[in-house]
């Protein structure tokens, strides 16, 4: 009767460490996932050809998800549904981080896409006039980008004061110029250019558009650190291995020549990284 007991007990024990350490494996399996998010755009593309590969090598199993508003990533972030989003720059982030009560951080800039003025009408800069019509983004950070092109280019003058996460047009005066300046959805003003004179367009949309190069804007913005793309996390995840291993990828010389072999990256911004 005892050695029946024992031998029971014994089976007991062996299931129950067998249990644990089929937990710890399952737990280990669970930290090669991670959950990635992005707007429409480039920025998927650049993931899914050139790092998505990288990461599977090491055996991630990645969940992508393309939300069709850039504004929904980041409550996805806050509640949990994604570990990553690969969209926004870094002034973008800051002003969500204060907007929601979030603690995101960028752990890598990416080959980003300037912003440029566009003209299906014009061919020179030297043909803006007064009543010329130009195009600008109506989200505040990007607006803020497309004013600074326009007054660079000496058409508009902008306030001391003017913010960046608050940016509106109430800081803009006329300068050389007493431009009409329209304010559209960033994805509208592309295909838009046929009613305007000018577009300042998101580069990302022109790098998507068949037939466009970045390159071929009559004016590139000169873009500050502050708007470059970036991957976001969440603070509390920056020293996990997955957070070090997606940047480690987007550093890569596999990733490079992904870019440099890529005609449709021509005109992007890239990581110091590779310099």
């Amino acid at each position: 009767m005892k050695k029946r007991l024992l031998s029971a007990l014994g089976v007991s024990l062996s299931l129950l460490l067998a249990g644990c350490g089929n937990g710890d494996q399952a737990s280990g399996e669970s930290n090669k996932e991670v959950r990635v998010g992005f707007g429409v755009g480039t920025y998927e593309q650049q993931f899914k050809e050139g790092i998505l590969p990288i990461l599977e090598e090491k055996g991630y199993i990645v969940d992508m998800t393309t939300f069709s508003q850039n504004m929904q990533l980041n409550p996805a972030m806050q509640e949990g549904s994604i570990d990553a989003s690969i969209f926004q720059s870094t002034a973008y982030m800051e002003g969500m981080n204060e907007e929601l009560g979030m603690n995101m951080t960028g752990i890598v800039f990416v080959p980003s896409a300037p912003q440029g003025l566009y003209s299906e009408h014009h061919q020179s800069l030297d043909e803006v006039k007064d009543g010329s019509t130009v195009g600008v983004p109506n989200d505040p950070v990007n607006q803020e980008r497309a004013v600074r092109i326009l007054e660079e280019l000496g058409w508009v003058t902008v306030s001391e004061d003017a913010g960046v996460t608050d940016f509106n047009l109430n800081s803009v005066e006329p300068a050389d110029y007493d431009i009409d300046i329209k304010v559209l959805d960033p994805a509208q003003i592309l295909v838009s250019l046929q009613d305007l004179d000018f577009g300042v367009v998101n580069g990302n949309y022109i790098a998507n558009a068949p037939d466009r190069k970045i390159t071929d804007a009559l004016k590139i913005e000169n873009t500050p650190e502050q708007h470059r793309i970036i991957v976001s996390i969440e603070e509390e995840n920056k020293d996990t291995e997955w957070a070090k291993d997606l940047k480690e990828a987007y550093e890569s010389d596999e990733f490079r020549e992904y870019i440099e072999s890529n005609e449709q990256y021509d005109g992007f911004i890239m990581t110091e990284a590779w310099n």
